[in-house]
């Protein structure tokens, strides 16, 4: 572990024509994953969102809602992380950029394998919520 405190991050579930983005990380720990990353010094963790979402997907994202924050210490194995997992909108088309080897568009039908991290349950709460209106606790 690094330090004594968990490190924020930020995880952008980036609707495009109902459908969502998910990026093919280039490195370890393999799989796809939400767009997202680590908050900056001196950042929101909104600003951080939405830059890590240009970063990783070349797209400009609007931020709608704060689906929830995620915190279990082993979602990530190299470090204990705070997510806070925003919903957001975008127009265009996805291309991986700086982290991400490729970033496609997806439905819940036609999730990838593996799923990095615990973005399978994020995705879950996400679906979820978008059937019944309840977000994750």
């Amino acid at each position: 572990m690094t330090g004594r405190n968990p490190l924020p991050t930020a995880d952008v579930i980036i609707e495009v024509d109902g459908r969502i983005v998910l990026v093919r990380r280039k490195h370890p720990p393999e799989g796809w994953a939400i767009p997202g990353g680590f908050v900056e010094v001196g950042e929101t963790v909104e600003a951080a969102a939405v830059r890590e979402a240009f970063e990783e997907t070349g797209l400009r994202v609007t931020l709608t809602l704060l689906l929830g924050v995620y915190s279990d210490p082993a979602r990530d194995p190299r470090h204990h992380t705070v997510s806070t997992v925003y919903v957001g909108r975008a127009e265009g088309r996805p291309e991986g950029g700086d982290d991400a080897a490729e970033a496609r568009l997806f439905s819940e039908g036609d999730l990838p394998s593996p799923l990095a991290f615990d973005h399978g349950k994020i995705l879950s709460d996400y679906f979820r919520f978008q059937r019944t209106g309840k977000r994750p606790i």
